[in-house]
């Protein structure tokens, strides 16, 4: 009996010896990605809103998500501004990197100098602290006690959530924090990225930079995805196959965690409809966008500084950082961080059809075709990025005008132009609680007719 418990362990030992090698050496996508995804999130948790990994680690990776994420340990070096990530303490590592206003870009090879070595752009001036919302920062002489009360009921405003401020006729009337966070705290919008990144588009077009109805985008699409517009990668109908699934190793958890050239990895996917024909919703179809939008100008450097030369700028939104992947792309489907309060000047941007203090940002009409639905979506998304029904609960009950701004875990804007009401809620609310903002909405815009 001992001789076997002696040729037992040492077989024991043995699988655990090549189990640790094969962890190290060539660990499964699915630990990859994970490790990836908790690099990006401390990271930008840290270096863009100030918080502690351990807490962004516990709270908005582990608890939230996928089981084996409870497995994941971090190292956070402040004076380089890099986090790794490696499930159990040492397998399948993934980085992220910090630069000044252009956050953390997730680095899937640990490259640090190369990304570290973008040029930084210039940082937005602050607003006026003491000017009335939104030149600056005070909102009490425009609060609406009403609304406000509304914002204390956490039936009406969700679980997780971070930060609620509602927009009614250019004044914030209302807003309100969940526990830990304030008017200062820049907050991920996720795929409300989306609908900024149209925006940075439309700028563009007004330029004379781009058109909606160019098509041959890339030198690369030589076959049937030559044919592919602007206005079909707008509205998600290019044809092009993308797997939004977040739950295993899909073409978007893969693009975002595994790739350091997202867009080129996005532009590498075939055509399997054609343009027009079919609604595939798709991250990747928004970071090419963002390449696209890029690509009109000779200097990277100056594509790097229009986000905040161009728009954050002019509309006061010094909080805004847009990130961009290892390569010096901007994730125009995912990532950028903003106050409540900056998100809020965007949704009043987009209420004002593009105009901020009489200064046409936008073409004429183009927020009018944003929100135009898309024949190929059924109506439910609109032609620029932005959604005309919530996805998975429509907006019955809601003006027909409303259309939406969307991101995962609960962050939305709702936007009702023929009310002048801009309605943004931002946490961290997994769709399986089953949060609906148009109750709140419905409920704002019920005391606002009184």
């Amino acid at each position: 009996m001992l001789k076997f418990l002696k040729v037992f362990a040492s077989l024991l030992a043995l699988v655990l010896v090549g189990a640790v090698l094969w962890l190290v050496v060539a660990p499964p996508e699915l630990l990859r990605v994970g490790d990836g995804y908790a690099a990006k999130i401390v990271c930008s948790s840290v270096f863009i809103t100030g918080r502690d990994p351990d807490e962004v680690l516990k709270v908005d990776v582990q608890a939230p998500g996928h089981p084996l994420l409870r497995l994941v340990r971090i190292s956070v070096d402040r004076d380089k501004k890099t986090v790794a990530a490696r499930m159990f303490g040492f397998a399948a590592p993934g980085y992220a990197a910090y630069r000044d206003r252009l956050g953390c870009a997730s680095v899937p090879d640990g490259d640090f100098a190369r990304v570290q070595t973008m040029p930084s752009p210039l940082p937005v001036a602050q607003v006026d602290s003491a000017a009335l919302w939104p030149d600056g920062e005070a909102t009490a002489a425009s609060a609406n006690a009403q609304v406000q009360a509304l914002l204390a009921d956490p039936d009406l405003t969700g679980p997780g959530m971070r930060a609620v401020a509602v927009v009614k006729d250019g004044k914030l009337i209302a807003e309100a924090y969940g526990e830990g966070f304030d008017a200062a705290s820049p907050l991920l919008g996720w795929s409300m990225t989306k609908t900024v990144n149209a925006a940075l588009i439309g700028m563009r077009i007004r330029a004379g930079e781009m058109g909606l109805n160019a098509d041959h985008l890339l030198g690369t699409w030589t076959d049937a995805r030559a044919a592919i517009k602007l206005s079909d990668l707008m509205a998600m109908q290019s044809g092009l196959e993308f797997n939004e699934n977040y739950g295993t190793v899909a073409d978007v958890t893969r693009m975002l965690y595994l790739e350091t050239d997202m867009a080129d990895y996005a532009a590498s996917q075939p055509a399997l409809a054609e343009p027009g024909t079919v609604f595939t919703y798709s991250s990747g179809t928004a970071t090419l966008l963002s390449r696209l939008w890029m690509n009109t100008f000779d200097d990277p450097a100056e594509a790097l500084a229009y986000p905040q030369q161009a728009l954050f700028g002019p509309l006061g939104m010094a909080s805004a950082v847009l990130e961009t992947d290892a390569q010096g792309t901007f994730v125009g489907s995912s990532y950028m961080y903003a106050t409540a309060r900056d998100w809020a000047r965007f949704a009043l941007f987009l209420l004002q059809d593009g105009v901020w203090k009489g200064q046409p940002l936008l073409p004429d009409g183009f927020v009018a075709f944003m929100r135009t639905p898309s024949k190929a979506s059924g109506g439910v998304y609109g032609s620029g990025q932005v959604w005309t029904q919530r996805p998975g609960d429509g907006n019955a009950g809601l003006p027909e005008d409303t259309f939406w701004m969307s991101g995962h875990d609960g962050q939305t804007v709702m936007l009702v132009p023929s009310k002048g009401l801009a309605v943004i809620r931002l946490g961290l609310t997994p769709r399986a609680l089953g949060y609906q903002p148009e109750r709140l909405g419905q409920r704002i815009i019920d005391i606002l007719k009184t």
